[in-house]
């Protein structure tokens, strides 16, 4: 008991944090909406904001970073596991095997887009490959699983992380405005995100602005670009640069939460999770995502785009706008 007490001590000042920024944004949404009649920015988006204005303006002490760190990454993998209760297979066998070729379709286009665009601007191969797959495919999570398999530099990894880890809370704040921009319907609009969009959280950060159809086929997309990390770095194992060739651990290939949000959409495909949990799942799946997204603005500087250097910013930037006119592009011809 006393020892599990000591694991959970550290954790709580940054969760207490996280959760006076959720609860901040919540007050925020209910003035928007006495004042104006609506919410302009939902509390989702507003404790994205209000967290990176709280790190960028005054970083929190170091007692928080645990808790934070735990809001960031833990809250949000249950939020996913937990999604998997309202979505069916059938909202991915709906739209055809059609859909699953083209995300691997994108994802192939994508990473040799960014690859290629990345060494015509100077940058290092193995720097190019980082961007490449984490633009590609999942972000973060994709540098990190590619960095040892082609024994990257440490500074490559800081760089490619730092950069994305902005650019990751830019892209959930502006991609809803595409909606009305390049008149998405709902299940356009999920798709979009799901395939340019970098972390799973993310998806569900940037689609529950817009409608629970564009959660659901969001979030399905997004898992099958994921799973396409394990043929990547599998490639890149035996064919890329450096010396190493162990590949990562089967976690990084398959994160847990991708494997407990699968079991929750086929218990839920075959009926076996009660009715009434559903929207309990639901709601409490909406609150652990918000506290997440404070958690991970309060964990973003975005003086950190500057630090990155502007050939890594700059690459990355256009490396994202390829990926997303590939997307569009794809959306139209499968006429989803």
């Amino acid at each position: 008991m006393a020892s599990r007490l000591k694991q959970v001590l550290p954790v709580l000042p940054g969760l207490c944090l996280c959760g006076v920024v959720t609860l901040a944004a919540y007050a925020l949404e209910q003035v928007e909406v006495h004042v104006f009649g609506r919410a302009f920015l939902e509390s989702l988006v507003l404790a994205i904001v209000l967290g990176t204005g709280i790190r960028t303006l005054h970083r929190p002490s170091q007692r928080f970073d645990a808790g934070i760190h735990f809001g960031a990454k833990i809250l949000l993998e249950i939020a996913v596991v937990l999604l998997g209760a309202s979505v069916s297979a059938g909202a991915l066998l709906a739209n055809g095997v059609g859909l699953v070729a083209g995300i691997a379709g994108v994802v192939t286009l994508a990473i040799a887009f960014s690859y290629f665009l990345a060494r015509g601007a100077g940058l290092p191969r193995k720097m190019a490959i980082l961007i490449a797959c984490g633009n590609s495919i999942c972000g973060n999570s994709a540098i990190a699983a590619v960095a040892p398999v082609i024994d990257a530099d440490s500074q490559d990894v800081a760089a490619a992380i730092a950069f994305t880890a902005v650019l990751g809370v830019v892209v959930v704040l502006g991609l809803p405005l595409l909606v009305g921009l390049l008149a998405f319907t709902p299940v356009e609009y999920g798709v979009f995100a799901g395939l340019t969009v970098y972390a799973v959280p993310q998806v569900l950060a940037a689609t529950s602005v817009v409608s629970a159809a564009s959660v659901h086929i969001g979030t399905v997309v997004k898992l099958v670009r994921v799973l396409m990390l394990g043929p990547v770095v599998l490639v890149l194992s035996l064919f890329g640069p450096g010396k190493r060739r162990t590949g990562p651990a089967l976690s990084h290939l398959v994160p847990w939460f991708i494997a407990g949000f699968l079991l929750m959409l086929g218990l839920r495909s075959l009926g076996w999770i009660p009715h009434f949990a559903l929207a309990p799942a639901q709601d409490a799946a909406n609150f652990l995502t918000i506290m997440s997204m404070a958690a991970l603005g309060l964990g973003v500087d975005v003086r950190a785009v500057w630090r990155a250097g502007g050939a890594v910013a700059g690459v990355v930037v256009v490396s994202l706008l390829g990926l997303g006119a590939i997307s569009y592009a794809l959306i139209k011809l499968l006429g989803v």
